[in-house]
């Protein structure tokens, strides 16, 4: 017995059949795709690439907003770069990393931390961090976006680390000796996720370890 992907098989097979049968297209009627009346094979096929062609436009529309966005990134990137090379020491760097993630990446909550280096300044991003945060950042091939359950996180952001929802670390490095790291969080627990791409984070932190090492050398 014929069933229908038979007949499927047989037509791919054999494309020459409406050439050798055309008036059988005249007489072939399909269900309308939304319903209602019986249509002809030839306008079936034009509401199939009229639906085809709105799809490639949503594609189209939705690279192109990909597109802009990326745009918009890689320019506030570019800023930031400039403001670390033209800061006069370190100080001033993290003054302007600071306001560049608040201001132009609306970023609320930001951390540093650097280790092993002599620094004449007694701020925060010298404060010791637990070996097992420092272990775990020094395991990163790239920087890490999700919830914040790397050990003892939540502790770099005060009393706002209890309601942090999830982070991004970014580990910061120069040559292959590790620097320290940077935090970023949100209250918001879509804010980074696990398969957002980390492109634009790890230049980051590779333009804000240079400074680091450029200022504490």
């Amino acid at each position: 017995m014929v069933n229908s992907e038979d007949v499927a098989r047989y037509l791919q097979a054999n494309p020459k059949f409406f050439e050798d049968y055309a008036e059988l297209l005249a007489h072939l009627y399909v269900p309308h795709p939304h319903g209602g009346r019986a249509i002809s094979i030839t306008e079936r096929q034009i509401l199939t690439l009229r639906e085809k062609s709105r799809g490639l436009e949503h594609k189209l529309a939705e690279l192109i907003r990909f597109g802009e966005e990326n745009d918009a990134i890689g320019a506030k990137v570019h800023r930031l770069g400039l403001a670390l090379i033209a800061a006069p020491g370190l100080d001033a760097a993290l003054r302007v990393a600071y306001s560049h993630l608040a201001d132009d990446f609306a970023v609320p909550h930001v951390a540093v931390r650097i280790w092993d280096r002599q620094a004449a300044s007694s701020g925060p991003e010298f404060a010791p961090v637990a070996q097992e945060l420092r272990s775990a950042v020094a395991a990163l091939t790239q920087p890490y976006c999700g919830p914040a359950t790397l050990p003892h996180l939540a502790e770099l952001f005060g009393e706002a680390g209890a309601q942090l929802r999830s982070v991004a670390v970014v580990p910061l490095v120069s040559a292959t000796a590790s620097v320290g790291m940077l935090a970023l969080a949100s209250e918001d627990a879509r804010r980074f996720y696990a398969e957002m791409g980390t492109l634009y984070l790890g230049r980051l932190g590779d333009m804000l370890a240079a400074a680091i090492t450029r200022d504490l050398g």
